[in-house]
C-alpha cells in the first residue's frame, strides 16, 4: 500500500531524515517509535505531501506523492498532532466544511453519519468545538481524516495531552479503524505503540534502526530465550540436570529458599528449550513449581536500539522551593519538535 524509498530531508547541513526505506502492507497498523527529534513528524509530513523531500520517493497505492499528488492525497487521511479545528464551528458545521473542502463525492448524509459512528461523535454533533473536551476534539480531528473514506490513515501523536481514560478510548477507535484501513501511527509513548500496532519502526537520528513486531525486536536484542523457573530439589543436582539439556547454554541460581530455588536458564540462539527442560526435570523427579519465559519490555528494546539512557534521578528540591514535576522518559513539553 505504501512504498518509501531513500526518503531524505535536509535543512542545510542537517539531515532531519536520512535515506529511509520501508513498505507498509494493506491493512497493517504500523508504529513510528522514536525519541524527540528522531524525525517521526518530518517523515509523516513527507509521506502526506505536506513537506517536500530533499531526495527519495513515496508511493501510496501506486500514486507518487510528487508526480501524482492529487490522487495520492485522496488516498490519505491525515491527523496532525494539533488537529486543524475551528473552535467557533459546531462539529456538524466543521465536518460539512471539510467534506466540501475535500470535494468528497460520497453521499454526504450517509457518509458523514458513518464517520460520526466510527469516531464516536454522534452525541456531540451540534456542540461548538471550543466547548468539547480535549478527547472529543481529538475525535473531531480523527473524523476529518476519515472523510472521503481514505485507504490510508496517518496519525501523528493521536493521544498527546489526553487523560488515561481518553487515551484508552482513542486507542480502541484506532484498533477498530485498522480493520478497514492501513494506519501509520507516530508516538513516543511506548505502551501506546505496543498496544495498538502490528509492526514497529524504531527511528533514531533520522534513520530506521529496527523494523519488526515487538517479539521480533526482542529476539534481535536478546538473541536467546531465557526462562525463570522455581524448582524443588538440591540446587547442585538441579543445575547438573539443567546444564545437560541440549540447547541450554547457561543455568544459574538467582535465589535460594531451602530446597525451593529460582533458576535463570538461557538457551542457545534460536533454541526453544522449554519442553526439553520439562522432560529432563521430570525424569529426575524434580518438581517444577513455576516456569516463566523472560521477555524484554518494549522500553528495554527501545533503550538498547537507540542507545538512550533512562532519565537520571532528580535531587530533592530545597525546602524553600516548590518541587519540580518529573518528565516522562520519552515525554515532551508542548512546543518541542519530535
Amino acid at each position: 500500500m505504501i512504498q518509501v524509498n531513500g526518503l531524505t530531508r535536509r535543512y542545510g547541513d542537517i539531515a532531519a531524515v536520512s535515506d529511509l526505506s520501508f513498505s507498509v502492507a494493506e491493512g497493517e497498523i504500523i508504529g513510528f517509535l522514536g525519541p524527540n527529534g528522531a524525525g517521526k513528524t518530518t517523515t509523516m509530513n513527507m509521506i502526506t505531501g505536506c513537506l517536500r523531500a530533499t531526495a527519495g520517493t513515496v508511493t501510496v497505492d501506486g500514486a507518487d506523492i510528487e508526480t501524482d499528488a492529487d490522487r495520492a492525497r485522496k488516498i490519505i487521511g491525515y491527523l496532525p498532532e494539533n488537529p486543524p479545528l475551528y473552535p467557533d464551528m459546531t462539529v456538524d458545521e466543521y465536518l460539512e466544511f471539510v467534506y466540501r473542502l475535500k470535494k468528497c463525492r460520497l453521499p454526504q448524509k450517509e457518509h458523514l453519519d458513518s464517520v460520526y459512528d466510527m469516531a464516536g461523535l454522534s452525541d456531540v454533533r451540534g456542540r461548538l468545538i471550543r466547548n468539547l473536551s480535549k478527547g472529543y476534539r481529538q475525535r473531531v480531528g480523527l473524523a476529518q481524516a476519515l472523510i472521503g473514506d481514505p485507504k490510508v490513515l496517518i496519525l501523528d501523536e493521536p493521544t498527546v495531552g489526553l487523560d488515561p481514560r481518553q487515551i484508552i478510548e482513542i486507542r480502541e477507535v484506532i484498533r477498530s479503524l485498522g480493520q478497514k484501513h492501513t494506519v501509520i501511527l507516530s508516538s513516543h509513548i511506548l505502551p501506546e505503540v505496543q498496544e495498538v500496532c502490528d509492526r514497529i519502526l524504531v527511528i533514531d537520528h533520522g534513520r530506521i534502526v529496527a523494523d519488526g513486531t515487538p517479539a521480533e525486536l526482542s529476539e534481535r536484542v536478546e538473541g536467546a530465550e531465557q526462562l525463570n523457573m522455581t524448582i524443588e530439589g538440591e540446587p547442585a543436582t538441579v543445575l547438573g540436570v539443567l546444564r545437560a539439556v541440549p540447547g541450554v547454554s547457561e543455568a544459574v541460581v538467582t535465589a535460594e529458599d531451602g530446597m525451593k530455588s529460582i533458576y535463570r536458564i538461557t538457551a542457545e540462539p534460536g533454541a526453544d528449550i522449554r519442553r526439553a527442560v520439562f522432560d529432563a526435570l521430570s525424569q529426575h523427579q524434580l518438581a517444577i513449581l513455576s516456569m516463566q519465559q523472560v521477555e524484554l519490555s518494549l522500553e528495554d528494546i527501545f533503550l538498547e536500539l537507540t542507545g538512550a539512557e533512562p532519565a537520571p534521578e532528580e535531587a530533592p528540591a530545597p525546602a524553600d522551593e516548590a518541587p519540580k514535576k518529573k518528565r516522562r522518559l520519552f515525554g515532551r513539553k508542548r512546543g518541542e519538535d519530535k
